[in-house]
Formats: C-alpha cells, sequence, structure tokens
C-alpha cells in the first residue's frame, strides 16, 4: 500500500459518508456533502499527481482510480437525481453515468485485445471531468435556483456535451478495432 493507492481507498470510504450526510436533517448536510465531494475530487487529482511524482504507480492503484471516481460521480449524480426529481436533472446525470459504462467497458475490451492507447484519456476527457466535478459540488452544496446551483447546472449541461463528444471520440479511435471483430 503506497499514499496514492491510500488516497484512492480513502475516496471510495467517503463514498457512504457523502450519502449519510446529505441525508441528514440538518441545514448544512448538502453543503458538507459537497465539499466531501470536493475533497474527493481533489484526492483524485492528488493521488494522480503522487503516483507519478514519486513513481508510485502501481496496477492495482490503476485499476481501483478510476473504479472510485466512477463510483463517486455516479453516487452523487444519483443523489442528484433524486433529490430534485426533474428531468432537468436526470437527462445530463444519465448521459454521464451510461458514457462512463460505455467507455470503462470499452477500455477493458481494448485492454483484452491489447489496444488500450486508442482509448487514453484525452484533454477533452480531462475537461469534461474538470466541468463535471465543479457541476456536481455546486449542485451537492447549492439549490440549483441559486446563483451558485443555476452554474452548477450549466456546468453539468456543458459537461453532459462534452461527454458525448469525447465518447463519440474514443468510440471512433476504437472503431477499427471494433469493426473487425463484428
Amino acid at each position: 500500500m503506497n499514499i496514492p493507492n491510500i488516497l484512492t481507498m480513502i475516496r471510495i470510504v467517503c463514498i457512504p459518508l457523502l450519502v449519510v450526510i446529505f441525508y441528514l436533517p440538518v441545514d448544512w448536510a448538502h453543503w458538507a456533502a459537497g465539499l466531501i465531494f470536493a475533497a474527493a475530487g481533489i484526492t483524485d487529482w492528488f493521488d494522480g499527481y503522487l503516483a507519478r511524482k514519486l513513481d508510485q504507480s502501481t496496477p492495482f492503484g490503476a485499476f481501483l482510480d478510476p473504479v472510485a471516481d466512477k463510483l463517486m460521480v455516479a453516487v452523487a449524480l444519483g443523489l442528484l437525481i433524486e433529490v430534485y426529481n426533474t428531468p432537468l436533472m436526470t437527462l445530463p446525470a444519465l448521459v454521464i453515468i451510461g458514457r462512463e459504462i460505455v467507455i470503462s467497458a470499452l477500455r477493458e475490451w481494448m485492454a483484452e485485445i491489447g489496444k488500450r492507447k486508442s482509448v487514453a484519456v484525452s484533454y477533452i476527457g480531462k475537461l469534461k471531468t474538470t466541468l463535471q466535478m465543479i457541476a456536481i459540488f455546486a449542485l451537492l452544496a447549492f439549490a440549483p435556483e441559486s446563483a451558485f446551483g443555476l452554474v452548477g447546472v450549466v456546468l453539468l449541461y456543458l459537461a453532459a456535451i462534452l461527454t458525448l463528444w469525447s465518447m463519440w471520440k474514443y468510440l471512433k479511435a476504437a472503431w477499427p478495432e471494433m469493426s473487425q471483430s463484428l
């Protein structure tokens, strides 16, 4: 166990904490849930940085880090879908969750055939993730009708658009391999 992997494990442990805090019957619950989500996003960046800087990348960390990220995002988006109960929140959230499932499966398949590098994380994917994290933080911490909440809604839609665009780019990059397997 190294520091980056410990940070990733902490993110996973924070998922049930996020849910419990979000549903607490206190005024500060959503704000605290937003802070937990933001802290998870920061540790995500930090564990990757440390893994590279300290040369502590491991196969376990390479597997667990994206799992932790996808779990945290999917749970947070699920909370937003449930609490706001509106197509406004449901549509972009399901686009983001669906894309994560498709691209995870695509990367797994491409790795299995030795072509994982052709679907490596791109700049668009990183931008999508950044917008998505800021949007989810804003929507967890603030009501969607507040100024910060409205910014969160706009950023969530921008993230959903980038989600579709990046998915298209990954599928396009993988198409030569996919078409040979049909």
